[in-house]
């Protein structure tokens, strides 16, 4: 039978809180946390084990809000490894994009299906991608049990029946799934600038208007893309967006490396929210994203692994540590993007991005039970008597994650992956991509 409400006890509880405060983030030790169906019913020191249906044994371990993924492209990791040590162009035309043109909708429900079994062992509850297949993609998440914010990612190169045949697919997947999945959000995903005609995004942003939804795209990424659209459009990018009235509070921008302050104001003045994918853009030698100057401005920023062909894992742990780091050693002031920040943009300011907040992101009475439990007995997160935010984000990884619980389910406990076959996905996975390989 399935359960209908779990108490976690003698849980020490690390959450940001849903305000505008920065580095606002609680730790209570020893309380316990109730859910009762999909949402946190209470959290309280007193609270009766009479009638509960699954009780969690808290002690030695630390609660979080389950993490969220604002960029990635998941069935990409039938990827992982074929294309290192490259820079982005020649990873995409010479490696990806023809590797991609051997997928079908099953082989894609497979990668997908390793990427969500990834995230679900490394404490990711809710993720943002951009892919093709999205009816495999949604069917891998809902068997799965997380939750996915989902955008068919439309590229027309400037052909006016390509870009028909991508915004009506894309409104086609919109119109079947949003409204009618609990776990399931579909947004618009044109790829970029550099792959998008200007009529698919004005077009876009229509839709994104009378559908409702979110709009996730790629901006700003590496030296070249700024060059090539300021050649071909006098302009640069967020320049240009502005300019066909693209942008708004409902768009996220994946990667932003290369911005001039013209567009950091821009970003703020039409507030853009931005995932920063640090892991990523260090492989591919992108560049440095000036974090620093958008958090400065109090621009939502918040963390994405990318695809694990370019990461090379969907780890949103060590997208923390290496989100500061950067950022400290690019500015030479330790002081940049504290641990408390960085948690938030993990987590709060992660479900700000993708229109979530008042749902996800936080451990607070009626939100979504979306939790994650760390283990203290590891020994890279003891001594525990010291500071325990820092400890998740300077030394904390995935695999410290005991526990992932999404919706009010328990997707994984004490290791074990509850949802999902893992040792048959892992075959099934090999056997696809050398399938892909011979064909």
């Amino acid at each position: 039978m399935e359960t209908k409400n779990t108490l976690i006890k003698n849980i020490t509880v690390i959450s940001p809180v849903n305000n505008n405060i920065t580095n606002n983030v609680q730790i209570k030790k020893g309380t316990s946390i109730l859910i009762e169906n999909d949402r946190i019913a209470e959290i309280s020191s007193n609270i009766s084990e009479n009638a509960i249906d699954k009780v969690i044994n808290g002690n030695g371990k630390i609660a979080i809000p389950g993490l969220i993924n604002t960029h990635t492209h998941v069935p990409m990791n039938l990827f992982r490894g074929l294309a290192d040590d490259l820079e982005l162009d020649s990873w995409l035309n010479d490696h990806i994009w023809p590797m991609e043109a051997n997928l079908n909708g099953e082989f894609t429900y497979i990668g997908a299906l390793h990427g969500i079994l990834e995230m679900i062992k490394t404490g990711t509850t809710t993720f943002n991608d951009m892919y093709f297949y999205l009816n495999d993609i949604a069917k891998a998440v809902e068997e799965s049990g997380v939750r996915g914010v989902l955008s068919y990612g439309m590229i027309d190169f400037f052909d006016d029946e390509k870009r028909k045949t991508e915004l009506k697919e894309s409104t086609k997947t919109v119109k079947e799934f949003n409204g009618k999945y609990d776990r399931i959000k579909i947004n618009y995903g044109p790829h970029s600038i550099y792959t998008c005609s200007k009529e698919l995004l004005i077009e876009t942003r229509a839709l994104a208007n009378k559908y409702n939804t979110g709009i996730h795209i790629h901006m700003s990424e590496t030296k070249k893309e700024i060059d090539d659209v300021y050649e071909a459009q006098g302009k640069h990018p967020f320049e240009y967006l502005e300019e066909i009235g693209f942008l708004g509070e409902d768009v996220l921008a994946a990667h932003c490396v290369w911005l001039n302050n013209k567009e950091i104001a821009i970003i703020k003045e039409n507030n853009v929210k931005i995932s920063h994918n640090p892991c990523s853009n260090m492989k591919l030698a992108s560049g440095i994203a000036p974090i620093d100057k958008l958090t400065e401005n109090n621009i939502c920023v918040s963390l994405g692994t990318d695809g694990a062909s370019s990461n090379n894992n969907l780890d949103l742990f060590e997208e923390m540590k290496f989100a500061s780091l950067l950022q400290k050693v690019n500015t030479f002031n330790p002081e940049v993007l504290p641990a408390g920040k960085i948690l938030e943009m993990a987590t709060i300011d992660a479900a700000k991005a993708l229109g979530m907040e008042n749902e996800i992101g936080s451990i607070e009475e009626g939100k979504k039970a979306d939790i994650i439990l760390l283990d203290t007995s590891n020994v890279n997160l003891t001594p525990t008597v010291n500071s325990l935010i820092s400890h998740i984000v300077y030394s904390g990884n995935g695999y410290n994650v005991d526990t992932t619980i999404c919706n009010g389910e328990i997707l994984m406990e004490d290791k074990e992956v509850k949802t999902l076959n893992e040792q048959e996905i892992i075959k099934k996975t090999n056997e696809t991509v050398k399938l892909m390989k011979e064909a």
